[in-house]
């Protein structure tokens, strides 16, 4: 059994950062060093897991290794699956739970997705290429001049070349994932639950109707859009990205009773119900985002 090799960096309550598909903490950096000013933040790349012990034995060992009882997970794109997986098998190490434009559990590869599946060395050079272009109007969407939209093109495509992805182990992680059944796991999930998504025109990736499905997969789950974003909200918006987490942990930290938090219907209502003052924070701060 491995235990990866984890980042640790920032003060405050713990958060667990759990990347996407691509597998590397690294490209997510942006949203590390936001999410650490504030509080502490732990990483790690999916690669130097074991497979098999992706969904739950790893964090186990990750939480022990740091100290730590229990912690925020924010899981994105596929590290939301592995995050609530593990929260609905380990409610007593999750304080909260943040699903950043996660597929749902009931997902299922189209025939595009299911040929870079079947051959993903082969697949590389044109599951790249479509990459890019998915990912384009959201960097456009994000930068108002095309100055800024080269810089975090270069810093973006830099921490991919320098910390590739590896598509056999992609691959592998997805098949994983799908020899699973989570969907009854997840109806199990007592953490207070965030999930957060971009504007349902700009995820090109994963489609924000399969991340809602969370909402009535998880009791209580609330959600909330990152304007201007679709599916890298936290590269291409990591200061308002960490806002909107960090005002959700803390904010659930102070609540004595937090499965009394009202289910809501729209974000700026996030946590309307018996404590209006955060509910005020919480309209402030999307008010902001705007």
């Amino acid at each position: 059994m491995k235990v990866a090799a984890v980042i640790d960096r920032g003060r405050g309550a713990p958060i667990v950062l759990i990347p996407g598909i691509q597998g590397r903490w690294e490209w997510m950096l942006p949203a590390v060093e936001a999410l650490s000013a504030s509080h502490r933040v732990l990483s790690f790349s999916l690669h130097e897991a074991d497979t098999e012990d992706l969904f739950q034995g790893f964090l186990n060992r990750l939480l022990d290794r740091a100290g730590l009882s229990a912690a925020t997970l924010v899981g994105v794109s596929l590290g939301g699956v592995i995050a609530a997986r593990y929260a609905a098998r380990q409610p007593a190490r999750v304080t909260s739970l943040v699903l950043a434009s996660a597929p749902s559990p009931r997902w299922e590869p189209d025939r595009r997705q299911t040929g870079y599946l079947r051959r993903p060395l082969l697949s590389a050079p044109s599951f790249a290429l479509d990459a890019v272009s998915r990912l384009m109007p959201e960097v456009i969407a994000a930068h108002d001049t095309w100055p800024g939209r080269l810089e975090f093109l270069v810093r973006h495509l830099g921490h991919a070349v320098r910390f590739p992805a590896s598509p056999s182990r992609m691959a592998a992680w997805v098949r994983a994932w799908k020899a699973e059944d989570l969907a009854a796991d997840f109806a199990r999930i007592t953490a207070p639950t965030l999930v957060i998504t971009g504007e349902a025109h700009l995820d090109r990736v994963v489609a924000q109707a399969s991340t809602l499905e969370y909402l009535t997969l998880i009791s209580g789950a609330r959600h909330v859009i990152l304007p201007h974003t679709g599916h890298i909200g936290l590269m291409s918006k990591p200061d308002a990205f960490a806002k909107l987490v960090g005002t959700f942990i803390d904010e659930i930290a102070k609540l004595k009773e937090p499965k009394e938090i009202a289910v809501i219907e729209g974000a700026s209502h996030l946590f309307e119900g018996r404590t209006p003052e955060v509910g005020e924070a919480l309209e402030d701060l999307l008010g902001d985002l705007d």
